[in-house]
């Protein structure tokens, strides 16, 4: 139902007027203001400026004016030579298939310039009018109609034309005040109506762009916002020039090329694609996962206003891309551009996640100084409109399941992007992301065992469907404690606020505050753990010789780890299943993750074939929450008795190392702390007595109970202490002088490798080449391996104190299986050999604090040790070495 004014005269072609009666159904208008003949001023003619020159506006158009009693846009503009009452600022080459482009200026602008010239008494009224079909849906609209909903693109006719099918009774025409033509002119003075004429057409398309803004949202279509930016900022265009005279090109090849890269890079944001996917997700979750939680969402939520976010999640498989980005778009916040890989701009699939926000970069920027600066340019760009951006850190996919060393370069453009323009102070939101099954495990576990990593491409993508047909259990999204960039500069430099403005500038500090922000954004990452049933029976079995456990001890081990986990929280923001242990093995044999063998003295639960390898998994995403425990049990490995303040001493020497390996958040006092918590949980468990006025510690016999608990949970950290062993025993094996680093990560590797195959069970994360690394850098940061003149490694002494240290937690004969394999020989007496094995007191590091324990309490714990030393020889044979 329509309120035409009966008057209203088209002038327009009778098929123009046949095809407003065959589109009236569909359509249904809503004019902005409702009354929009209130706007105009006097008697002057009306001309219609519109945004884009199509035929369906026009139909749009003149039926609004219709109903609104408005002058005809069909109709002649009188006293001039215009046909029509309406023009567009970009019209179309062809009918069918032309492209759209801008029109000039002076067509029309300039003809309306030129009547005026002739009649000085007569004035132009042009009214802006902008219209949109159907704008931004809401979240009930149809996914096939978000698809062809307004944005920011100009459509072709067939889209324009579904457009209007689906969402025409969803149309707005926005009225602008009306523009006095001859009043600007006089405003503007004697100028040449060629140039005037640009001006309006500047001005216009500003206008259009505000009035869009405003209707259904900010432009993020940067392939068309931020391309023209980033090509025309200085360092870019200083790059474009260095890079023309170094290879001796013309500056306009080398701009091509520069455009070329920036196109490679940059996100098509696109609504209706984001809208659309998040229909076509929700089934598809719902197929593959019992459910998607999020932890502390809140908190996040309302840390983020007035910042530039950075979402900084763990990065364990492809799903992370698409699931942090759905369940932000689902919870009503802004979807991030995300950071990924050049591996997956592929056919098909990456024009999908470009117009979701994904941007992409090369995996190294090595050698090709052009695409560095126009990667950081775009960088800066998203960061300086305070577009949301997330990346991950780790710089691949883990294939252990723990948290990889962080690779800084998108951290650092990140800071010197802030430091170039601080207009909005950033957050990195750290997102902790938890399976209970990954699509990808077979996969990893082929590329841990040295097959090469399969190249992402299509065909391998439509092979990999196949896991879709399985269900892979919850998944937790855990948001962790966010980071703000402001104070970690304020306390690296009081004046850093002076180096802003430069885009090339790099302080001397600006490395430090780096790695400190991204081994911060790991710890938080870690403190946001989500423990689900399948970790802690990951926790359990795999610490036994055949990761099999009757199901009794199984029950006791899994109360044991919820109550350590409860009793002591690792952080506020650790979630914990509220399964009971029956439970918890029910769901894993729901799982198909364990398997019940019956028995007439009690069943048991055991892993078959590959399980026990991608179990390892999901032991190591929550190997942190239990590394203080698991430390208190090694020290009790080959040890009956050992003294509170050894305990601490050794825990101290090795913390840096397992600090910088499982990224853990105490310092040492911290640690120290923690440690001591831990001990009087275990007594008061009585899984340890504490004798002599509590100075000294004391476990069951081998066949015991609480033994065997304390060393299931040793076990599920010793392998880090024989990577240990295993990188000192090598070094010292080839002496100083004699090998690099990256060789002797490569003897580790092996070693690793060929001891696996001998005695330890099957866990590819065991000869990982990047955890020796991670362990020879932090020799190297502690000095006690540092590299000489010639590339080769030389240490200290404090080498061979690690090697003594060592005897206290690993047996004698898994540290003979790696002298044998390296090749090396341990010399120690009869009397040292008893001393490190039976008695508590390690020798002193020279770069450490001294113990704690006084001279007197050695003395005692010796004398307890040799009382009991036969004894203990009787029960340790029972006992299984790790």
């Amino acid at each position: 139902m329509t309120n035409a004014d009966p008057s209203y005269r088209s002038r327009a072609p009778w098929w123009f007027n046949l095809a407003g009666h065959l589109l009236e159904p569909w359509l249904r208008i809503r004019r902005d203001p409702a009354e929009p003949a209130s706007l105009l001023q006097g008697d002057a003619p009306v001309c219609y400026v519109i945004e884009r020159d199509g035929f369906s506006d026009a139909l749009i158009l003149d039926r609004a004016c219709r109903e609104a009693g408005l002058p005809s846009p069909m109709q002649p503009l009188s006293f001039t030579r215009r046909r029509r009452s309406v023009f567009a600022l970009a019209r179309r080459d062809g009918w069918l298939f032309g492209r759209n482009r801008k029109r000039s200026p002076t067509e029309p602008f300039g003809q309306l310039v030129r009547a005026l010239e002739g009649f000085p008494d007569r004035d132009i009224q042009i009214v802006p009018v902008s219209i949109y079909v159907g704008r931004a849906p809401t979240r009930e609209s149809g996914w096939f109609s978000v698809l062809f909903s307004e944005n920011w693109v100009m459509v072709g006719r067939f889209r324009r034309m579904l457009a209007l099918l689906l969402n025409g009774r969803d149309t707005v025409v926005h009225f602008s005040a009306p523009v006095s033509l001859r009043t600007v002119l006089g405003e503007e003075g004697d100028v040449r109506p060629e140039r005037f004429a640009r001006k309006m057409a500047r001005v216009m398309r500003t206008h259009f762009r505000r009035i869009r803004a405003a209707v259904i949202g900010p432009d993020l279509s940067h392939r068309r916002t931020v391309v023209d930016a980033v090509l025309n900022a200085e360092p870019v265009r200083a790059a474009i020039a260095s890079t023309a005279a170094k290879e001796n090109i013309t500056y306009a090849k080398s701009w091509q090329r520069a455009h070329k890269m920036t196109m490679e890079i940059a996100a098509d944001y696109s609504h209706p694609v984001v809208r659309s996917a998040s229909f076509l997700l929700r089934n598809f979750w719902t197929k593959l996962y019992d459910g998607i939680t999020m932890h502390h969402f809140d908190k996040a939520r309302a840390a983020a206003p007035g910042y530039e976010v950075v979402y900084v999640p763990s990065h364990r498989s492809h799903a992370d891309y698409l699931l942090l980005s759905y369940q932000l778009h689902d919870s009503g916040v802004v979807v991030p551009h995300i950071a990924a890989g050049v591996n997956l701009n592929l056919p098909l699939i990456g024009p999908f996640l470009r117009r979701g926000g994904a941007f992409f970069l090369r995996r190294s920027f090595k050698g090709n100084v052009l695409y560095s600066v126009v990667f950081n340019e775009y960088m800066a760009q998203l960061i300086d409109r305070g577009v949301p951006i997330e990346y991950f850190i780790e710089g691949g996919r883990s294939r252990t399941g723990r948290l990889l060393a962080p690779r800084a370069g998108l951290l650092a453009m990140t800071v010197r992007a802030f430091l170039r323009a601080p207009r909005r102070p950033v957050l990195f939101q750290p997102v902790y992301i938890g399976y209970e099954k990954l699509m990808e495990g077979k996969s990893y576990i082929g590329e841990l065992s040295g097959k090469p990593k399969e190249k992402e491409s299509l065909i391998g993508l439509l092979r990999g469907l196949g896991v879709l047909r399985q269900r892979y259990g919850h998944v937790a999204l855990n948001f962790g404690e966010p980071i703000e960039l402001t104070p970690l500069l304020d306390a690296a430099s009081s004046n850093w606020r002076e180096t802003t403005g430069d885009p090339n500038s790099k302080p001397e500090w600006l490395s430090s505050v780096v790695d400190q922000l991204a081994e911060k954004i790991q710890i938080n990452i870690n403190r946001a753990a989500d423990v689900n049933p399948i970790n802690l029976l990951a926790l359990a079995l795999l610490s036994t010789p055949k990761h099999a456990m009757a199901e009794n001890d199984l029950l006791a081990q899994l109360e044991l780890l919820k109550a350590l986990l409860e009793e002591l929280p690792y952080s506020d923001r650790i979630t914990l299943t509220p399964l009971a242990p029956d439970a918890i093995i029910a769901y894993g044999e729901q799982m198909n993750w364990i398997t019940r063998v019956r028995h007439p003295l009690g069943d048991v639960l055991t892993l078959e074939g590959d399980q026990a390898v991608l179990l390892s998994y999901f032991r190591n995403n929550v190997l942190h929450l239990t590394a203080a425990a698991a430390w208190v049990a090694c020290c009790f490995l080959n040890n009956r008795r050992m003294s509170r303040a050894s305990i601490l001493r050794l825990g101290r020497i090795i913390y840096p190392f397992i600090q910088s390996e499982l990224f853990l958040p105490w310092d040492a006092e911290g640690f120290g702390t923690h440690l001591q918590a831990t001990v009087d949980f275990f007594v008061r468990r009585g899984m340890l007595e504490a004798v002599g006025e509590g100075r000294v510690l004391e476990r069951g016999p081998g066949q015991d109970d609480a033994a065997y608990q304390l060393r299931t949970i040793a076990r599920s950290l010793i392998q880090a202490f024989e990577r240990y062993y295993i990188t000192i025993a090598a070094l010292a094996k080839n002496g100083p002088h004699t090998i690099t680093g990256a060789e002797l990560e490569n003897v580790c590797t092996l070693t690793a490798q060929r001891l696996s195959l001998l005695s330890e069970p099957l866990a590819p994360e065991f000869f990982d080449k990047a955890l020796f690394r991670g362990f020879i850098q932090k020799l190297r940061e502690r000095r006690v391996v540092w590299t000489d003149a010639n590339g080769k490694l030389d240490y200290d002494s404090a080498l061979e104190g690690m090697v003594r240290d060592a005897r206290v937690i690993l047996a004698r004969e898994m540290r003979h299986a790696i002298l044998k394999i390296t090749g090396s020989e341990e010399k120690e007496t009869p009397r040292a050999v008893a001393e490190a094995e039976q008695t508590p007191v390690a020798p002193e590091q020279p770069t450490e604090p001294p113990a704690t324990m006084s001279t007197s309490e050695e003395l005692h714990e010796r004398h307890v040790a040799a009382e009991h030393h036969e004894h203990e020889r009787a029960s340790t044979n029972k006992e299984h070495t790790p």
